[in-house]
């Protein structure tokens, strides 16, 4: 065992100890548990370059080996034996913790588990998205397509990383891939772990739900995941490949996972927006406004690149999750189910609900022909002007430049993804932040949307997307600031900023909605609503209210 290796091994133990010993922090449902009898095997998939990929099979019931099933798969780093993701598995068996085994078993499906190359049972290097990943995607898919129980038909369904699998099903297009249902995604690596630079910080969960976790910190979380060893019962390939991670192997993850540098042709190369322009392959999509993992960003761009197809879309307040129990919303395992039997299992069956499902801020559900919607118009307006000081941390009047609207006459309803440019004098180590908040009449306000870049002469920042109504007697405020202590790790300047100019892009929707469909609210949302919250006194309030020129706010015209 060499080094890198052993401080991995401890690394995997401390996940493991901490998944048995921390207390539950959320009252969130568990995993779907599996009721249905099945039949269950394991084997082996060998990937064009050698590469060994263990495999979970499990098939309805009373079946014959020979009796054709359609196929729903998973393709996953976190679906060891021995443990889900940080969280141990004393029952052994396949790892199925919040997967639809149930639904597709019942259904008629098989349901396939292929361990990512490096981690569970498989061998090889961890790739985080690369080639190597990408190629064991179409490896599982054509060999699933290819078997003699399989109709050639096969469905990918997963969520986070396992979601980001099925993009690079998309992009690599193997044969026999039919659908995928992907929610929470990796869709571009870079912008998941930094933003432009800047590193995210994530949650500890389950050990707590603030950010504490820098992004440089994920490679060593994965490098530890892999490191899971098998367990007694397992094969001795099973147990050999669980235990193989190389010092070399190490070396490479942690110099790309840590790499702030944009242009590392790395990441270029894992960037799937361009990989899966023009698909035609169907894709059911979701992502919440809320999510703190994989956060609300290129997502967006990847669904507008889409080609022509049965597409679907749900977009809303929830948080790191796919919606079959934590958006608030009955119909969802329904039209995942309907739109798997449609597209995979090529039943007579038209998928219900509309293109784009979106859940709104204020709670409220509507169905949309797109998203952002096709009348969302951006409205640009000047903010104020001064300096800050990027020295993060500790609060202060001189780390906030604050510009606040006249209140709305009506409601006004943000939907899309905001942009700023910024005209700085400061040095390129400092930072500039911009919060958008809805400030009630008591002065109380909560943010709708943020983002971040390091200063340069012009700054674009591109925020997080959101749909968000204002309603009447609200405001907008903004704020200018260096740095969002609780989402991004960044080292202060300790350096005065210049402001010189600063230009906001709104995305408003020009026409009023309905909301016309059945949901209710999230955890997510509720914990949004009491904790992203501050107060505006009147020392800001009395020098920051400008007019903006926008739709419905009260002024001069």
């Amino acid at each position: 065992m060499n080094l890198g290796s052993a401080v991995v091994r401890v690394l995997a133990g401390v996940t493991l100890m901490v998944g048995v010993s921390a207390p539950a922090v959320v009252a969130e449902p568990g995993p779907e548990p599996v009721t249905v009898g099945y039949q269950y095997r394991q084997t082996y998939l060998t990937a064009p370059d050698g590469t060994r990929l263990h495999a979970d099979v499990l098939r309805p019931e009373g079946i014959s080996d020979d009796t054709k099933t359609p196929v729903i798969l998973t393709v996953s780093p976190y679906r060891s034996h021995t443990a889900y993701i940080s969280m141990p598995r004393l029952e052994g068996g396949p790892s199925v913790d919040f997967l639809p085994v149930d639904r597709a078993l019942r259904a008629g499906y098989t349901y396939v588990i292929v361990d990512l190359r490096g981690f569970g049972g498989s061998n090889g290097c961890p790739d985080y998205g690369g080639a190597g990943e990408r190629s064991d995607v179409v490896t599982a898919v054509e060999w699933a397509a290819s078997q003699p129980w399989s109709t050639g038909q096969v469905g990918m369904v997963g969520v986070s990383y396992e979601a980001w699998t099925g993009l690079l099903g998309l992009a690599a297009k193997p044969k026999g891939l039919a659908a995928v249902v992907a929610f929470a995604p990796v869709v571009d690596p870079y912008s998941y772990l930094f933003m432009q630079g800047v590193s995210w910080k994530f949650s500890g969960k389950p050990v707590t739900e603030s950010g504490i976790r820098p992004a440089d910190q994920v490679g060593l979380e994965h490098l530890a995941i892999a490191s899971t060893p098998g367990r007694p019962d397992d094969s001795p390939e099973y147990q050999s490949n669980a235990l193989q991670l190389t010092q070399q192997c190490t070396d490479e993850y942690l110099a790309l996972t840590g790499d702030h540098n944009a242009a590392r042709p790395g990441w270029r190369e894992r960037d799937l927006v361009e990989a899966v322009r023009g698909n035609t392959i169907p894709l059911f999509f979701g992502q919440g406004f809320l999510d703190q993992n994989t956060r609300p960003d290129r997502a967006f761009a990847l669904w507008e690149a889409l080609g022509p197809g049965d597409h679907r879309a749900w977009f809303g307040q929830w948080g790191h999750s796919d919606c079959s129990t934590k958006c608030g919303a009955p119909q969802f395992n329904t039209e995942m189910m309907a739109f798997f039997d449609k597209h995979v299992a090529q039943r007579a069956v038209e998928v219900p609900g509309p293109r784009v499902t979106v859940g709104q801020f204020d709670g409220a559900w509507r169905s949309e022909a797109a998203w952002p919607p096709a009348d969302s118009r951006r409205y640009p307006v000047d903010l104020h002007t001064g300096g800050y000081t990027d020295r993060g941390l500790i609060p202060g009047a001189d780390r906030e430049i604050w510009s606040i609207s006249e209140p709305f006459e009506q409601t006004t309803h943000l939907s899309g993804v905001a942009t700023a440019s910024l005209r700085l004098t400061g040095p390129a180590s400092a930072t500039a932040a911009i919060e958008l908040y809805d400030v009630e009449p008591s002065g109380r306000a909560t943010v709708i949307t943020r983002g971040i870049a390091p200063v340069a002469a012009t700054t674009d920042i591109r925020m997080l997307a959101q749909d968000w109504p204002l309603v009447a007697g609200h405001r907008l405020g903004v704020r200018i600031t260096d740095v969002v202590d609780d989402v991004w790790s960044h080292a202060p300047a300790n350096a005065p900023v210049t402001v010189t100019a600063a230009r906001l892009d709104l995305p408003l929707l020009t026409a009023p909605r309905v909301p016309d469909l059945t949901g209710g609210g999230s955890e997510a949302h509720a914990k949004w609503r009491a904790e992203k919250t501050t107060t505006i006194g009147p020392e800001v309030l009395n020098n920051a209210v400008m007019f903006m020129n926008l739709p419905n706010e009260t002024g001069r015209r």
